[in-house]
């Protein structure tokens, strides 16, 4: 027998309730606050699950809070916008915003390059690669998964702090200077491991950049491919009409 139109108001009714409740918890809280449980919502507003999670579905779909699997819903991180044009590493990128821009080192070292590494930066047969991969963070928050690519004659840099220091601000010491970039940006769903490192609820959006980055030569010296939280890094556009 369908609902009356009375319940249905009452029901939706006490998801609005849900929902502007949230929200004023949200505006009060800041980046990473934990918010009510669903069963505390359940009991405060004498509602069932399927009316909470439509309530918190909204504030998902809106990039207020965010979910994560067994651990409960939180105010979400406010996402870092890049403007059009502007060639900075992340580190100047979040020096820029008052941010604090942190790495966690996975690995560094030489390493067999893959086939599109060796095409873009020209490597001679055999030769290897100087590869570094870290996760990138604003403000102790995980922002991006980087996978670097050097050219073999930039090895000393693995002698340099990767972990707490600046890659390019290494480079730049020994006067390798990133001038000029070329590169693409698709997207698609993170993978199980990549959630892991950058703490996600499963099924969530990736933005992959490749970069290939030329020095104050001309002479292409970084091929890099990182791939950012969606919902955490936004890249700003510019149109304009021919």
């Amino acid at each position: 027998m369908a609902p009356s139109t009375n319940t249905h108001k009452t029901g939706q009714t006490r998801y609005r309730a849900i929902e502007l409740y949230l929200r004023t918890l949200v505006e009060a809280a800041g980046p990473g606050d934990p918010l009510p449980s669903e069963a505390e919502l359940c009991e405060r507003f004498s509602v069932s699950r399927m009316t909470v999670r439509q309530a918190l579905q909204e504030l998902t779909n809106d990039g207020l809070v965010e979910r994560r699997r067994g651990q409960g819903t939180f105010v979400a991180h406010r996402p870092v916008h890049r403007h059009p044009g502007v060639f900075l590493s992340f580190t100047e990128e979040m020096n820029r915003r008052g941010m604090q821009a942190t790495s966690r080192l996975l690995s560094a070292g030489l390493d067999d390059p893959r086939r599109s590494e060796t095409l873009d930066l020209g490597l001679a047969p055999d030769s290897q690669v100087v590869r570094v991969v870290r996760v990138r963070l604003a403000d102790g928050v995980p922002v991006a998964l980087e996978d670097a690519a050097l050219v073999p004659e930039l090895g000393w840099v693995l002698d340099e702090d990767l972990g707490g220091g600046s890659l390019h601000g290494a480079l730049a010491g020994r006067g390798t200077v990133a001038t000029r970039a070329t590169g693409t940006i698709t997207a698609r769903l993170a993978r199980a491991s990549e959630t892991e490192l950058l703490d996600l609820t499963p099924q969530s959006a990736l933005l992959v950049e490749l970069r290939i980055l030329f020095d104050q030569e001309g002479q292409v010296f970084e091929r890099t491919e990182t791939r950012y939280v969606a919902d955490r890094y936004v890249i700003d556009v510019v149109h304009t009409h021919p």
